[in-house]
């Protein structure tokens, strides 16, 4: 099963690519790897594993030894967001304080349930991202809504 990188860049610009690599199996979070395992034209380049989610959609923790999946009591942060049940309308938005839940968290080690990583540059290359992905570069299109404008302005001249 290929993996989705998502490769990001310090100015904020994310590149997105899938690819099957057997040398990343094995690999932790926050290992610095170097570019060239992911593509040859990222030569020059260093990157670091921020994170990874499996095929279920389950996170990895850095803290969390192995490949397995286990459950692990968490407070607020990377893989719990819930608010408690029971809240009603009186704590919208408050997260009360101690709240700690148990979740389903992955190993940081990657193994082949690994549907997803995420990467980013430590030090640049030589060629620049939007070079060597120049696909991700194009404007997005237009909206349904845009395009609905449009035409009834098309219509009404």
């Amino acid at each position: 099963m290929p993996f989705k990188i998502n490769i990001s860049d310090k100015d904020g610009k994310t590149y997105k690519l899938e690819l099957e690599s057997e040398e990343l199996i094995g690999k932790q979070i926050k290992d610095k790897i170097s570019g060239n395992i992911i593509l040859a034209d990222l030569h020059d380049y260093e990157l670091e594993i921020t994170g990874t989610s499996d095929k279920s959609g389950f996170p990895a923790l850095e803290n969390v030894e192995g490949i397995g999946l286990k459950k692990v009591l968490l407070t607020y942060g990377k893989g719990m967001r819930k608010k408690p049940r029971k809240e009603g309308k009186k704590g919208k938005n408050k997260r009360p304080k101690g709240l700690r839940l148990r979740k389903t968290i992955r190993g940081k080690v990657i193994s082949p349930e690994i549907s997803q990583i995420n990467l980013m540059v430590l030090k640049r290359g030589t060629k620049e991202l939007s070079e060597i992905f120049p696909e991700q570069n194009k404007p997005k299109e237009k909206s349904k809504i845009e395009e609905k404008e449009a035409i009834v302005q098309e219509q009404e001249q």
